[in-house]
């Protein structure tokens, strides 16, 4: 019996890496959306990280007819008014790079309230099947600070100024194998494991 396709929806090459390496212990075949060549991107429209999680999730399952799971993430700084949430991704505009948004980011916050660097990422991972039902949504959220400078330069996005509670160093200078097990995105990964596990474990029992 061939395994089950199970599409991850992004072609950002840092969050499918961060991705992979902890659905990998799942039986289905992993792509993204670089295998469908022809899949038309979906705009993020959602006012909550689940919102467009769901969104996401929906219309690519559709699209590629097959299981889908998409994951929303984002920064909240607190002395920001929780900026730059959904918007994490568009920060400093359309096109712009990490570097781009982390030094506005940066700017942003050196006019606020000092002193004030608490943050937190947060996470919604979503699971629709191939008729775009959602089947699953989950949360993961990892408290932290903001760093004075990006340090470091493993990860992507915002994880070399966000340093986690418990711990002196950034995401970009924390190893995968840390970060995988404290971040946003892995608490919110499983509650989606559990959930898939369920299935595979369902389907085995027919």
């Amino acid at each position: 019996m061939s395994q089950q396709t199970l599409v991850i929806a992004t072609r950002n090459s840092g969050k499918l890496f961060e991705l992979r390496q902890l659905l990998r212990v799942l039986p289905f075949t992993l792509c993204d959306l670089n295998s469908f060549p022809l899949v038309e991107s979906v705009e993020e429209t959602g006012a909550t990280f689940a919102e467009n999680a769901c969104v996401k999730a929906r219309v690519y399952a559709q699209q590629t007819r097959s299981m889908a799971l998409a994951d929303d993430s984002g920064l909240e700084v607190n002395s920001l008014g929780g900026a730059p949430g959904v918007y994490s991704a568009r920060y400093a505009g359309d096109g712009a790079s990490d570097a781009q948004r982390t030094d506005k980011l940066l700017a942003k916050l050196s006019k606020a309230i000092p002193g004030d660097r608490a943050a937190r990422f947060v996470s919604a991972v979503a699971i629709a099947n191939s008729a775009g039902r959602i089947l699953n949504v989950s949360l993961g959220v990892c408290d932290g600070r903001i760093a004075e400078v990006p340090r470091g330069s493993n990860g992507f996005g915002y994880d070399p100024i966000f340093i986690p509670d418990g711990y002196s160093q950034t995401f970009g200078e924390l190893s995968d194998e840390v970060k995988n097990q404290i971040s946003h995105r892995a608490y919110a990964l499983k509650g989606a494991l559990d959930f898939l596990r369920s299935l595979t474990t369902a389907s085995g029992d027919d």
